[in-house]
Formats: C-alpha cells, structure tokens, sequence
C-alpha cells in the first residue's frame, strides 16, 4: 500500500492508502505500485483508475474522469494535481450526452481556430466523463 492524493483546484477529490493507481500519461497509462521510482510527470485526459485493496480484484474500483495534470511520486506518495476531477458517482449519463451534442454543435459552428479548439476540448472532456460513467457501470456488475 502507499498513499494517494488526487487535488482538484475545487479541493481534495482523494486521499487514501491504495494498491494500485493507473494514470494516462504522454507515453501511455502507466500503473503506480508500492515503492515506485521518483517521478514527474504530465496526466493527460483520460481516466485515472484506484485500486484500494489487491484482494478485491476487479470488484473494488474507483474512477476518475481528468482533464490532466502533474504527476509526482515521491516517498511511497502518489500526488496527482488537475484542474477538475470526476468521480464515476458523481457523473450523470444523461447530463454527459447531453453536453457532448452541445460541444459538437459549438465545433461545428465555430468561426475561429480558438472557438473550434475549444469546442474540441468539450468534447474530449465530456466524452472521458462518459467512458468513467460506462466503467462504474460495467464495474458494479461483476
């Protein structure tokens, strides 16, 4: 076990001992264990997944929908800070899909390079949302 903190600029999202935490990086997902090497690093979008207990298996999952961040592993201590960070129980499906027709609609009617990355950035974020809210799901099925 070793210790994980995920800080939002809204506050602490997570603050617990935990097994496993997988992290989408520049370079792919990578899985931080006990007694990993120093790091920094960049988070990019995607989802950060939490294992509590390596006896749980599959069961016992927590995630989080990022909008990325800096990663640091330092002393047994996992410290990931971003600017927003869902948890799976937090997100709406519907509230998500919704939002994601709503970002489409802004690219495609974008008149400027800065309205059109924007827009892109709505659908990214929301559509990582969306895949955390389908984990959860599938998660508390097993």
């Amino acid at each position: 076990m070793f210790h994980f903190q995920l800080v939002a600029l809204s506050g602490k999202k997570f603050d617990e001992d935990v097994h496993e935490v997988i992290v989408p990086t520049l370079e792919g997902e990578i899985g931080i264990l006990q007694h990993h090497m120093p790091l920094v690093s960049v988070a990019t979008n995607g989802v950060i997944m939490i294992r509590r207990d390596p006896k749980d298996g599959d069961t016992k999952r927590d995630f989080f929908a990022t909008n990325g961040g800096v990663i640091e592993v330092s002393d047994n201590v996992l410290r990931i800070l971003v600017d927003e960070a869902d948890h799976a129980d937090d997100i709406n499906e519907a509230e998500v899909e919704a939002a994601i027709e709503r970002a489409k609609k802004m690219k495609a009617e974008a008149k400027d390079q800065i309205s059109l990355e924007h827009a892109q950035t709505l659908v990214d974020r929301h559509t990582v949302r969306l895949q955390v809210a389908g984990l959860k799901r599938r998660h508390q099925k097993h």
